[in-house]
């Protein structure tokens, strides 16, 4: 093939690297040395005709992805899109400007680009979740071909991207090592010894191919070797230097995240003459494809009896499997604990739209990222506590523009026995706090069928907190429950002070009601059940003329409903005082730990009445 040839190749190179020091020169900032060294290597993938992509169309299901895990190489990226002939040279001089779309560290606001990098170790695990959508879900031929830089292996998130993509036999999935020796502040744990690498990569039941990364005839016999793998990915895996091309650079610490020096720069311009600015790489189509979509059908309402003993992570499951026909783009994630999440519901009912990631809840997170990218829904489940492994990852989807759905169980002291290591105290502080996402905690089963649906039928980051023991339906199948809203349950005109709960609490704030009133004493009695975001208006509303209120919640104090109801309120004259878990927890009943924790109803009564 004619765009194979090695000086064809070799022209495109030239102009990569021309663009990676100028754009960086001009911007005065960046990672030019982590950029040259992989010049070679995705030159020979985007334009060597393996990596099938309509250009004009980065929107078809069909065309092979790329991820740059090693996100600080961006100046590669754009380059790259550049020699293809959808950046200017004058956008690139914009690199790193407020309000380019060339920004640092690559984010989808760049159309090539499918997801945020840069924090490492994590686009593996995406490139596992686009392969899982092709090989499983789509069941369209594209590929996907992750560059991961040598510094970033020492990541464990990346061992566990390794192991899945193996399991489920990716074959689809390409891996492009950057073994560059030099990291940001010297040698990577295994410098150039590429046989380590490949000696472990291997273990993992990966293909590992060792090439020079900067000798094109092996850059593409390579992919092509790739392409040839079947039942298991292949990782290649490319001894590579620094900087190359840059003389006064090239193998050489202290460099990293340094543009070049004036004369430097002119020093490795000058090498690269003659120099053809106008020469454009070549992009090879992919079949014009396009996945069958299931045709939306309504769900079944759901079913409960008041009074009815359902714990809300059973609901979680139950919803999972009655929504999945109204939104055929679902697809369920577990942490292998799906027999306590419920999401075995799912998976009884929908195996090929379920996949389990064991334990292992970067890669899982990472992975919903990717699938998130195709187009999916994906929900993603876990203990409440074992979604702190993976904040970063969650951080990093809100960056990415991600749809996923999260469902934190055994959430809170009221798991009981097993003790604080699994109890999610911190959670709802985490979801909180990543950009426009929702919160929701439901109380009762019918709240959480019904928050599910809310959930899947809206785009962003949501968190939904479940419970592990079974409370009692309080409401009817036919109530709503809209984002940023609250339920009024209690209430009457001599109320004097408000209660506001949600989930377990809320059962301990309705009983309290209930033994104030045999003393005379009237309050209101809130369920919270989204605590972000929270509607102010609606919330004012439902206090009427109280002013003293009381948050009661299985969490801690920071980040949680108490302080989410502080932000709603602040400005008037309303005070707020929060029960809360304050103490370290210890194994025990769950009614032991909510006393221990005074946010039981001994706890809200005893409040109230100091309060009054």
């Amino acid at each position: 093939m004619a765009r194979q040839a090695p000086g064809y190749l070799e022209k495109l190179a030239k102009l990569v690297r021309y663009y990676i020091i100028t754009m960086t020169s001009k911007a005065g900032s960046g990672h030019p040395t982590s950029s040259l060294s992989a010049v070679e290597l995705t030159t020979g993938l985007m334009f060597g005709g393996f990596f099938l992509y309509d250009p004009g169309r980065p929107a078809l299901p069909n065309n092979d992805r790329f991820v740059l895990s090693k996100g600080h190489a961006s100046p590669l990226l754009y380059a790259l899109w550049a020699v293809a002939g959808q950046v200017t040279e004058e956008e690139l001089s914009q690199y790193r400007v407020f309000g380019s779309r060339l920004e640092g560290h690559p984010t989808p606001h760049f159309p090539y680009v499918d997801a945020a990098t840069g924090s490492l170790g994590q686009g593996l695990s995406i490139g596992i979740g686009m392969a899982l959508n092709a090989k499983y879900l789509d069941k369209l031929p594209y590929r996907t071909y992750v560059l991961v830089g040598d510094s970033e292996m020492a990541e464990g998130s990346n061992w566990e991207a390794l192991q899945i993509a193996s399991h489920y036999k990716l074959d689809n999935l390409v891996g492009i090592l950057d073994v560059n020796r030099l990291g940001q502040r010297g040698e990577t744990m295994y410098g150039w010894d590429v046989e380590a690498y490949a000696e472990k990569i291997s273990a993992f039941g990966w293909e590992a191919v060792v090439i020079d990364g900067h000798a094109f005839d092996e850059v593409l016999s390579a992919y092509r070797k790739a392409a040839e793998v079947k039942e298991k990915p292949t990782m290649i895996i490319a001894r590579t230097i620094k900087g190359k091309g840059a003389p006064a650079v090239e193998n050489k610490n202290g460099w990293h995240g340094k543009p070049l020096t004036k004369e430097d720069a002119a020093e490795a311009l000058g090498l690269l003459e003659p120099l053809d600015r106008s020469v454009r790489g070549e992009m090879t189509l992919p079949e014009d494809l396009i996945p069958p979509r299931r045709p939306r059908q309504a769900a079944a309402a759901p079913s409960y009896k008041p009074g009815e003993p359902v714990a809300t992570r059973k609901a979680y499951g139950n919803a999972l499997a009655r929504l999945y026909p109204a939104f055929p783009e679902m697809v369920v994630l577990d942490g292998e604990v799906s027999n306590s999440t419920y999401a075995e519901i799912f998976h009884e009912a929908f195996p090929e739209r379920y996949f389990e990631m064991y334990i292992a809840e970067q890669n899982m997170v990472g992975t919903a990222i990717g699938l998130s990218s195709r187009g999916k829904i994906p929900f993603v489940s876990t203990f409440a506590a074992f979604f702190t492994r993976a904040f970063d990852q969650i951080r990093m989807s809100g960056y990415s523009n991600a749809n996923i759905k999260f469902a934190g169980s055994h959430a809170g002291v009221s798991i009981g026995e097993d003790g604080p290591s699994q109890m999610g105290l911190e959670d709802i502080a985490m979801f909180r706090n990543i950009i426009d996402s929702v919160v929701l905690y439901p109380c009762d089963a019918v709240s959480t069928e019904k928050l599910v649906e809310q959930a899947a039928g809206m785009a962003g980051i949501v968190y939904l907190r479940t419970t592990r023991g079974a409370t009692s339906v309080i409401y009817d199948p036919s109530e709503t429950f809209e984002i940023g809203g609250n339920k009024l349950l209690r209430s009457s005109a001599g109320d004097r002070v408000v209660v506001i709960a949600a989930g377990v609490t809320l059962y301990e704030a309705l009983n309290a009601h209930e033994e104030l009133k045999k003393e005379g004493v009237s309050i209101k009695v809130i369920d919270l059940y989204c605590i972000k975001p929270i509607d102010a208006h609606k919330l004012k509303a439902a206090l009427g003329e109280v002013r003293t209120v009381v948050t009661v919640e299985d969490h801690h104090a920071e980040g949680g409903l108490g302080e989410a109801v502080r932000s709603a309120l602040v400005g008037d004259a309303i005070a707020v005082h929060s029960l809360a878990v304050r103490k370290i927890p210890r194994s025990g009943h769950p009614s032991e730990l909510i006393e221990y924790e005074e946010i039981s109803k001994a706890a809200i009564v005893k409040k109230v009445k100091e309060l009054i």
